[in-house]
C-alpha cells in the first residue's frame, strides 16, 4: 500500500471547502428545472432568440480580439515601449473596476453630448440599444483575458528563432507569420476562448449600454425579478449547456492544431 502523503492530505482537506462552494450552486441550479421546464424553455423563441444573441456577440468580441489584441500583445512581449508598464495596467483595469462603471463609462463617451458620440451618430453608428454596443461592451471587458493569454505565449517564443529567421532572410512580418504565429497558435485559441467566456457572462455594462436587444443574463435577470427562480433558473441551465458545449469543441479545435514551424 501506497503511504498516504499527510501534506497533500491536508492541503485536499483545505481546498475542499472552496471545490464544494464552486460545484454546490452549479449541480443544485442545474438539476432542480424539471425536464418539461427545460424544453419549454428551449421551444421559447425569446429565450433561444438571448442565448444565440449572447453566444454570436460573444463570439464576435472575440474575434475583434485577435484582430485588434494580437499587435498590441506582440509589442508589450517584444518591445520595450515607452510607457509599457501603463499600458499593461490600462489593459487590466477592466478586471478591477465595477462593470456598471463601464457602461456608464461608454455611454458617457458615445452619447450625443460628447463630440466623438455625434460624430458616430453622423456617420450611421448607434451605440446605446443596439448589438453594436454590446460588442463595444463585451470587447471592453474581455480584451484583457485575450491581451494577457496572448501576450504570455508570446513570450515563450524563444526570440533567438525569430533572430534565426531573420539571419536566414526573412522579413519581420514573414518571421512573425511563420515562425512567432505558428508557435502561439494554441495561445491565441485559448485568448479567444476566454474572452469569449467572460464576454458571455457580462450583465453589468450590458444592462446599462443596452438592455435591449436581450442578451441571456440581462433575460435572466428580468426573468428572475418578473417572475422568481422557477423561470430564470432553466435559461441559465440551457446557457450553461451550451456554452460548456462550445467551449469544449473550441478546445477540440485547439488540441487538433498541430502547426509546425516551416
Amino acid at each position: 500500500m501506497k503511504r498516504i502523503d499527510p501534506l497533500n492530505s491536508l492541503f485536499f482537506l483545505l481546498s475542499l471547502p472552496l471545490i464544494l462552494l464552486l460545484t454546490l450552486p452549479l449541480l443544485q441550479m442545474t438539476f432542480q428545472p424539471s425536464l418539461r421546464m427545460l424544453m419549454e424553455t428551449i421551444s421559447d423563441k425569446e429565450v433561444m432568440g438571448a442565448i444565440a444573441r449572447s453566444i454570436g456577440l460573444s463570439l464576435g468580441a472575440g474575434i475583434l480580439s485577435f484582430v485588434m489584441g494580437t499587435p498590441l500583445a506582440y509589442l508589450l512581449a517584444r518591445k520595450q515601449i515607452i510607457g509599457k508598464k501603463i499600458i499593461e495596467g490600462i489593459i487590466d483595469l477592466p478586471i478591477m473596476i465595477p462593470h456598471p462603471v463601464v457602461g456608464i463609462a461608454i455611454l458617457s463617451l458615445t452619447g450625443r453630448n460628447h463630440p466623438i458620440g455625434r460624430f458616430l451618430s453622423d456617420i450611421g453608428i448607434q451605440i446605446m440599444g443596439t448589438r453594436t454596443g454590446i460588442i463595444c461592451v463585451l470587447l471592453f471587458v474581455g480584451l484583457p483575458f485575450y491581451v494577457n493569454t496572448v501576450k504570455a505565449g508570446f513570450e515563450s517564443v524563444p526570440i533567438q528563432l525569430e533572430n534565426a529567421s531573420r539571419t536566414l532572410g526573412a522579413g519581420k512580418l514573414s518571421t512573425f507569420l511563420r515562425i512567432t504565429v505558428p508557435l502561439t497558435w494554441r495561445h491565441m485559441i485559448l485568448g479567444i476562448i476566454m474572452c469569449t467566456a467572460r464576454a458571455i457572462s457580462e450583465f453589468g455594462a450590458v444592462v446599462i449600454v443596452a438592455y435591449h436587444p436581450m442578451t441571456a443574463p440581462v433575460m435572466i435577470y428580468e426573468r428572475f425579478t418578473a417572475y422568481g427562480l422557477k423561470y430564470s433558473q432553466p435559461i441559465a441551465v440551457w446557457l450553461i449547456i451550451i456554452s460548456f458545449c462550445l467551449f469544449i469543441l473550441l478546445r477540440m479545435l485547439s488540441n487538433s492544431t498541430h502547426p509546425q514551424c516551416r
